[in-house]
């Protein structure tokens, strides 16, 4: 039998669009081909780092024509650190790429398009990041610990010393870390370190798999007292994760100034990371479910209230449902703390495991908002009513697929109308996809 020929390792391309991961896409002998490093328009010599059945990956080895969207990197690290992976791409055409991938997404897998395609929801392109979870890592060869993002396709830490897309006070703490942990005893037993940004703490979560010895912990304390941070030891899951210096420190909150709201939450509970955008999507959903006194609605997987409270605020009776206790008891303390305890109600409850069930125990509701991990909300879809139920439903998304495979049963089976979706770009510089989209009886 004879062999099937390999393809030459080597080539040139003209590239033909991005992807959602802002890699580029090419036809080179008739089989798709996605070079990372490309951007649309461009001609590029390319290496191919793997050949599979239907395409094959490589990476641009020489731009021959470039485009004029291209830019040059802000990091110094992009192409190594895996943070980020569309620098090299103006922030309008990342944000056109994304509107195509949901476009294309809705279109190809739930056969529904938008009436209405809405403006995107942007904010600050850089120093965005309020929330991170950043490896740490010894390595001798190094001459320390490293503290950052993993590198691009690999489990290994990059070797960083700033981060363009942190804010820039936790951007200047990377280097100061690095040489925390280096002189820490338990420096191999560190695995990481998640980031929370308030609007009066900043907290960093250290993860420790053994206990901390007295001189560690006295190092930790006066990194806190020199770089004016709050420190919380996590010795095992999230739920273990408590202060620890100083103790005395601002509460941990985040602000909707346009609904008068502060929410307060611990640093390993689930927070939008980009502020800005955060309250841009909130006001967006909240304009598109147009709650008002008197109607009843559901807000579905709403973590600790984000819109749960901001519709409240409008002054309709609002229930949110959330597979976690500790998030819905989270979500009824900002519901007294704001004043909004007698139209805010929360419910705990497997929403994944009995969607019917779910939505019995929400009961009637005039109007719904959805916003689901990336699985989605497709058996919610599935056991809403044909005839009645929510005449009106918002659906934030962090999946454009899984949007695209949920719309098509609101729109095909269930009766509704998707009335408008567009994008909403909460990771600048990456691929990560967030939507928005309404849905109408």
């Amino acid at each position: 039998m004879a062999e099937t020929p390999r393809p030459p390792s080597t080539g040139v391309a003209t590239i033909e669009s991005i992807d959602h991961e802002g890699v580029g896409v090419a036809h080179v002998d008739g089989k798709v081909t996605f070079i990372e490093g490309a951007i649309t328009g461009e001609r590029v010599a390319f290496a191919r780092r793997r050949s599979r059945g239907h395409f094959d990956l490589a990476v641009a080895t020489t731009i021959l024509s470039p485009s004029s969207q291209r830019v040059s990197p802000r990091c110094a690290y992009f192409g190594t650190c895996g943070g980020c992976a569309m620098q090299h791409v103006a922030p309008a055409t990342q944000v056109a790429a994304k509107q195509r991938v949901l476009e294309d997404n809705l279109e190809r897998i739930g056969k529904v398009r938008p009436e209405t395609v809405l403006a995107p929801i942007q904010g600050p392109d850089w120093g965005y990041r309020h929330r991170a979870r950043l490896s740490v890592h010894h390595v001798a060869k190094k001459g320390g610990v490293l503290v950052g993002f993993h590198e691009r396709r690999s489990s290994f830490v990059a070797d960083v010393r700033s981060c363009e897309v942190l804010p820039p006070a936790v951007s200047a703490l990377i280097v100061p870390l690095r040489e925390l942990f280096t002189g820490m005893a338990l420096r191999e037993r560190l695995p990481q370190v998640e980031l929370a940004v308030g609007e009066s703490v900043t907290v960093l979560v250290l993860r420790h798999l053994e206990p901390l010895g007295e001189d560690d912990l006295a190092k930790l304390r006066g990194f806190a007292d020199r770089h004016g941070i709050q420190w919380w030891l996590q010795p095992k899951g999230p739920d273990t994760a408590h202060p620890f210096h100083p103790e005395d420190a601002p509460a941990l909150d985040y602000r909707l100034p346009e609904f008068g709201l502060a929410m307060a939450f611990r640093p390993t509970e689930f927070t939008q990371v980009n502020m800005a955008v955060n309250r841009a999507l909130v006001r967006r959903a909240v304009d598109l479910l147009d709650p008002r006194p008197g109607e009843r609605i559901g807000d579905l997987f709403c973590g600790l209230g984000n819109f749960t409270l901001a519709i409240a605020s409008r002054g309709a009776e609002v229930v949110g449902m959330e597979g976690l206790a500790s998030l819905t008891a989270r979500g009824e303390e900002n519901a007294r703390a704001n004043g909004l305890a007698g139209l805010a109600g929360f419910l705990a409850y497997d929403l994944y495991a009995d969607a019917p069930g779910a939505l019995a125990r929400l009961g009637p509701v005039d109007k719904l908002l959805v916003d689901p991990p990336r699985d989605g909300a497709v058996e919610i879809c599935k056991a809403l009513p044909e005839e009645g139920g929510p005449r009106r439903i918002v659906y934030v998304s962090c999946s454009p697929s899984t949007l695209a495979r949920d719309a098509g049963v609101l729109v095909n089976v269930k009766g509704y109308r998707l009335a408008a979706a567009g994008v909403v770009n909460m990771f600048p510089h990456t691929g990560h996809v967030e939507s928005v989209a309404l849905f109408r009886r």
